[in-house]
């Protein structure tokens, strides 16, 4: 099964679009979390407005799920502008990009979605345009080219990425504004929770809101996707109210944890454990052992893992830590018992 299919992917799926329209938070009153980064985001905006300025261009990094776009949408509505949503891998050339950027109108917002995969070609045509609100072209061929300047509209580009390393310098030096988004605690996601199931007309009770938003992995868009399930299961059920008991049921039935952890993460898990002794294991033989992809287990379940604790990177291989033997209810290894030993080879 594909990483996007898991239910508690972070990744977008088709499924998630129209749902994620109908709860997408407007305003910043609206959206929960983040509140460093809204305070932040409120006095550049006003700041802007009062100088009747586009907004310095903004970077929005962090994990998948988190609301990147969103706040893009958000940004746009308080600088009273219009919004115009694109990605990297879809502006193919400089054409593209020119296209798109003659065809914005005065402060304007440009959203481009995974900024770290557009080519090195369009990354050019953008740096005058940040900067200068300008395209530089070169018209003819030979002895005869030269260089032809087009003025644009003045805009602010918003570029969001799960990948900021990836970025070139050159191109997020440009970024007058970056922005880390963090991940959401288990009382802000069921705050979301409750938001997104009086909208969808869902009952729902306190403590089944705190059930699902221990299992969404801090993910507003992990949450939305279970709220949606268990109103599934409730709903075939004959029940009118969500109660604790059917949202743990529910997700019980998905494989879905107390922790948020899934059969691919208890697989790799587990794998470490019973074939390696809790390791070191490198990656490739996790990967064979597991018949999971290198990059699955590197960029998607592993992340998770360590932020729980449950494993360490060593220059040896991937450890399991003493709190996954204890979540699991297994013994704890004698060499896992003190504390103090299972960073040593943390990098």
């Amino acid at each position: 099964m594909e990483e996007k299919d898991r239910f508690i992917s972070s990744t977008k799926n088709m499924s998630d679009v129209e749902v994620e329209n109908k709860l997408r938070p407007m305003s910043f009153d609206e959206y929960v979390g983040q509140e460093k980064i809204k305070s932040n985001l409120k006095v550049y905006i006003n700041a802007a407005k009062k100088r009747k300025e586009a907004l310095d261009h903004v970077l929005l990094y962090g994990p998948p799920g988190l609301g990147k776009t969103t706040l893009s949408h958000i940004i746009a509505n308080e600088m009273g502008s219009q919004i115009k949503i694109t990605s990297g891998p879809s502006i193919e050339n400089a054409a593209d990009l020119a296209a798109i950027l003659t065809n914005l109108n005065t402060n304007d917002v440009l959203f481009i979605d995974e900024i770290h995969r557009i080519s090195k070609s369009v990354e050019e045509i953008l740096y005058p345009a940040m900067e200068d609100y300008a395209l530089d072209f070169i018209v003819g061929k030979g002895p005869s080219a030269r260089s032809m300047r087009l003025k644009i509209q003045p805009f602010t580009l918003i570029g969001a990425t799960t990948k900021v390393g990836n970025l070139s310098s050159p191109l997020r030096d440009r970024f007058g504004v970056v922005c880390r988004l963090e991940m959401y605690t288990v009382e802000e996601i069921a705050k979301i929770i409750s938001r997104s199931a009086s909208i969808l007309g869902v009952d729902i009770e306190k403590d089944a809101e705190i059930e699902i938003a221990k299992r969404s992995r801090g993910t507003p868009r992990v949450a939305n996707r279970l709220l949606k399930r268990v109103r599934d299961y409730v709903q075939v059920e004959d029940k009118n109210v969500i109660t604790a008991a059917d949202a743990k049921k529910a997700l019980t039935l998905m494989d879905i944890d107390d922790l948020g952890l899934d059969y691919v993460d208890k697989r790799v898990l587990m794998a470490m454990i019973e074939k390696f002794g809790g390791g070191p294991v490198g990656l490739e033989t996790l990967s064979a052992t597991t018949n999971e992809e290198i990059s699955t287990i590197e960029d998607v379940v592993e992340p998770y893992l360590l932020q729980l604790g449950f494993v360490l990177r060593s220059p040896r291989g991937r450890m399991v830590t003493r709190l996954a033997y204890e979540h699991f209810g297994l013994p704890v290894p004698k060499t896992l018992m003190a504390d103090s030993g299972e960073g040593d080879d943390k990098l």
